[in-house]
Formats: C-alpha cells, sequence, structure tokens
C-alpha cells in the first residue's frame, strides 16, 4: 500500500509561557506513573527515570514553541478493517515518516534559535536500529541529538493539543484506524523571539 498517498497532513502551532504550561499542563509524577508502565522506562535515554529534575528542566526556560501534525488518513483508510498486525505496520510506518520530517523541522528551528531546545514527538529513536546503549550502562552514543518529549518530563499532550491548539486526540478502535493521529513537539526558548510563529499552510 502507498500510504505517503493515502494520508495527508495539517500543522499546527502555538506559544505559550514556560511559567504558564507548567502551571497548567505539566504533572510530573502523574505522568511519571504512566511512563512505568511503557516499555521504554529506565531503557531509553530520553525516558524517565531521570538524574535531573524534569520540573528544574522546564523552568530553565522561558517561552515554548508547540508545534503539531495532524495526520489525516483518507476515507478508504478510515472505512477499511485491518488485522492488528496491519494496523502496527501502518501506524509504525506512517508515526516514524512524519516523527522524522517533525524533528528535522525543530532541529532546523533549534539550529536558528540560540539557547533554545527542541523537545521530540514521542521516544528518541536515533539508535533504534542498534538499540540504545542505557540498558548495558552505557552512555549515550548521540548525546548532541537526544531530545525529551514533553510526556517524558511529565506534560500532559491530550491538555496541550486541547487548549493551545483547539484540537481532540483520537484513538484507534478493534482493527479501524481513527480518522487522524496527532503527533507533538516542541522548542524551549530561553528567550521569546517575536518571529517564531508564522502563519502555516
Amino acid at each position: 500500500m502507498d500510504l505517503e498517498n493515502n494520508y495527508r497532513v495539517e500543522l499546527y502551532e502555538a506559544q505559550v509561557p514556560v511559567k504558564e504550561y507548567v502551571e497548567t499542563c505539566v504533572n510530573v509524577d502523574e505522568f511519571l506513573e504512566f511512563c512505568k508502565e511503557c516499555r521504554n522506562y529506565g531503557v531509553i535515554w530520553s525516558c524517565p527515570p531521570f538524574d535531573f529534575s524534569p520540573e528544574d528542566y522546564w523552568n530553565s526556560y522561558d517561552t515554548l514553541y508547540l508545534r503539531a501534525r495532524k495526520i489525516i488518513f483518507s476515507p478508504q483508510m478510515v472505512q477499511a478493517d485491518y488485522t492488528a498486525e496491519q494496523l502496527q505496520e501502518i501506524t509504525g510506518t506512517v508515526m516514524r515518516i512524519e516523527k522524522q520530517k517533525m524533528s528535522a523541522e525543530l532541529a532546523q528551528m533549534e539550529a536558528e534559535h540560540p539557547q533554545s531546545t527542541a523537545l521530540s514527538a514521542g521516544h528518541c529513536m536515533e539508535c533504534d536500529e542498534i538499540g540504545c546503549t542505557r540498558p548495558h550502562g552505557a552512555p549515550c552514543r548521540e548525546p548532541e541529538k537526544m531530545r525529551y518529549s514533553i510526556e517524558a518530563l511529565g506534560g500532559n499532550v491530550g491538555l496541550t493539543i486541547t487548549k493551545y491548539m483547539k484540537l481532540q486526540l483520537l484513538w484507534m478502535e478493534e482493527g479501524r484506524l481513527p480518522e487522524y493521529f496527532i503527533l507533538v513537539g516542541g522548542l524551549l526558548m530561553r528567550d521569546e523571539p517575536s518571529d517564531l510563529l508564522r502563519t502555516i499552510v
């Protein structure tokens, strides 16, 4: 199946003071419990537990730029029935493609804005093919590329997209794709640039 011709992407963005975002959308203790149920907990360097305070990490920045990719599937894709294996293959492929695009966009923005740090959409994938070094007690191979996600740092992604982008998360039903998926990443900045937000077509 030619997946890239069976979905389209809409881009969304927002900008919010970090202090406000932490007060409204960050609950480190709550989301740490969710992270503990994930297979990546303690296995990938971008995932908890951390040797630093996520609250301090957030508060070392001033402004959060948020960027979302709304991946909208074609009617044919949404109406079709799939096996669990097919759903896994479709979602894995699409998410990998779009996450790589978002990571490239955020990396470019990070390079253009001194003292900024990107927040990835989901866990780090730099070493997916060979595996993260963390289970072996070795340091990260690519510390200059590894980035944390909003949820890994205790951010509520569902509330984030509802509050700041006026969107809702959708979930798969048995054998069916949702109408769309949403990937959310961001850029933490130590000062607020006036030209970061722009009209996205």
